[in-house]
């Protein structure tokens, strides 16, 4: 996967916005809607809303018929991103980081990207296999990182924040050079072989799978760094595509409460639907127990994503500097106690 220094990657956004407001017909209240998500426990209630066909239900009960809609998974935030600028899908569910780092972008353009609802912020453990390394300041020029995407994917941005609280906000980007963009089950299996990485910043459930692997350790919980759950799934679309579909809008935040609910209320079925969706090697039993760890949350709410956006202005990732949350999402979200 190439890969592109944030202010390129930037560029390549607003020229793709551009050319998609120049070309692109009206947004309507659409009969059609494609929803793209990554790889991961932080996407159940994606999974969910597509196995239970909640979103269908909801939006018939709003008035608009019989919709079709359409899923994607990819194996980074950068693709999704990609594939929302270029008209490809109409919500996509990533990291805050990458929301933001898109927001910045495309602020007070046709094609702003806003969040639409948070989803999950969940633990993520920061893994190596070389017994050198103990902690994070171990790391060095004989390591390499998976993450999802560099530089702007949630695990990169708590990896920068750590540097921070390490050395200064100068030094930030001080691990970055290590760090090379692969998605999480690609990441596994490279862990587990030794080849191409040796370290992963991970994600439930595959942390968990990781740490059977002989020799395979925690170095840092993401917990530690953000001081609690921070959202590392939220959902989010453009503005136009926002306010040409104000009912299919709601009905996918009704769609994203109730798929919630049903984690919190029947974790069982949950993670039926999730190994029912994903045909990885883990059993019920093993996904309810994970899935009840008290750090996991499931929300419509942002958690703690101002966080990371103080970091990537401080860092020079972002340039607009949001004063709220609210300044990046929708306002049919402005109720609930986000951050």
């Amino acid at each position: 996967m190439k890969r592109y220094p944030v202010r390129t990657l930037i560029r390549i956004i607003v020229a793709l916005v551009l050319s998609v407001v120049i070309t692109a017909p009206a947004y309507a209240e659409v009969t059609e809607i494609r929803i793209a998500r990554q790889p991961g426990l932080v996407y159940l209630p994606i999974m969910i809303i597509e196995q239970d066909h909640l979103l269908e239900k909801e939006a018939k009960k709003r008035g608009l018929g019989d919709i079709k809609v359409s899923f994607f998974v990819f194996n980074s935030g950068g693709a999704a991103v990609d594939a929302l600028i270029s008209g490809n899908a109409d919500i996509v569910t990533s990291g805050a980081t990458n929301l933001l780092t898109a927001w910045s972008a495309t602020k007070g353009t046709p094609l702003e990207i806003r969040g639409v609802a948070g989803n999950g912020a969940l633990p993520m453990f920061l893994l190596s296999r070389d017994p050198n390394v103990k902690t994070f300041k171990d790391f060095s020029a004989a390591d390499k990182i998976a993450v999802p995407t560099v530089r702007v994917s949630t695990q990169a941005i708590v990896m920068q924040m750590a540097a921070s609280k390490a050395w200064g906000d100068a030094d930030a980007h001080r691990l970055d050079q290590y760090t090379v963009a692969m998605g999480h089950p690609d990441a596994l299996l490279a862990l587990e072989t030794g080849k191409d990485v040796n370290a992963h910043f991970s994600l439930p459930p595959y942390q968990y799978q990781e740490l059977k692997i002989p020799g395979v350790h925690m170095v840092l919980n993401s917990i530690d760094v953000t001081g609690g759950p921070a959202s590392n799934g939220v959902s989010f679309a453009t503005t136009k595509f926002h306010d040409a579909n104000p009912k299919l809008i709601g009905a996918f935040i009704a769609a994203m409460a109730q798929a919630e609910d049903i984690i919190k209320n029947d974790k069982r079925h949950a993670a039926e639907l999730y190994l029912k969706d994903t045909k990885e090697k883990l059993t019920v039993d093993e996904l309810v127990k994970i899935m009840s760890d008290p750090n996991f949350v499931y929300s419509t709410a942002p958690q703690q994503s101002m966080k990371f956006a103080d970091l990537m202005f401080r860092a020079g990732t972002i340039k607009n500097k949001p004063t709220s949350w609210k300044d990046y999402f929708f306002p049919e979200v402005y109720g609930l106690k986000g951050s």
